[in-house]
């Protein structure tokens, strides 16, 4: 692992949870999102998994971990969750509730707790990369790990 790597509130929790994870440090581009990532990575855009901070009707947050190349579809989503309606939260606001800055949010390590979607298809996954709290730093773990730290529901939401 990189010396250089920020240690992050994200990095604190997998540690504490001892989970095995690689570091990868890589140069942001603003809206450039998962695409750029992938290729700044080597790695296929279906294996970074965005972390989106979403809002119900009644404007509880959660988060939902989705594949790269693949959208969420919020109706699938809210069906599965059990609320009428769900959407993306406006970037200030999802800065609030995980204490990251959109672009950099990790699922790890947030600042307040939030249940956790995860499309199911990313457990099939041998290795995933996910955000490690700070815009151009990305985590290869396991989706097993994800799964026993976060332990999301999973849901067939991408559209």
């Amino acid at each position: 692992m990189s010396s250089k790597a920020p240690v992050t509130q994200a990095i604190r929790v997998l540690r504490e949870h001892k989970v095995d994870y690689t570091e990868h440090l890589y140069k942001y581009e603003e809206k450039g999102g998962t695409t750029v990532s992938a290729r700044e990575l080597g790695v296929d855009e279906h294996a970074v998994v965005k972390t989106l901070i979403m809002e119900d009707e009644n404007r509880r947050p959660l988060i939902v971990l989705m594949h790269g190349d693949r959208e969420v579809g919020t109706g699938m989503l809210a069906k599965q969750a059990g609320v009428k309606k769900i959407q993306p939260c406006d970037p200030k606001t999802a800065d609030k509730h995980s204490g990251y800055q959109v672009g950099g949010t990790s699922p790890f390590g947030t600042r307040h707790e939030m249940p956790v979607y995860m499309e199911a298809s990313i457990a099939e996954l041998d290795i995933i990369y996910i955000n490690g709290g700070r815009r151009g730093f990305l985590i290869g773990l396991s989706p097993r790990e994800v799964i026993r730290v976060l332990q999301p529901t999973l849901v067939h939401a991408a559209a």
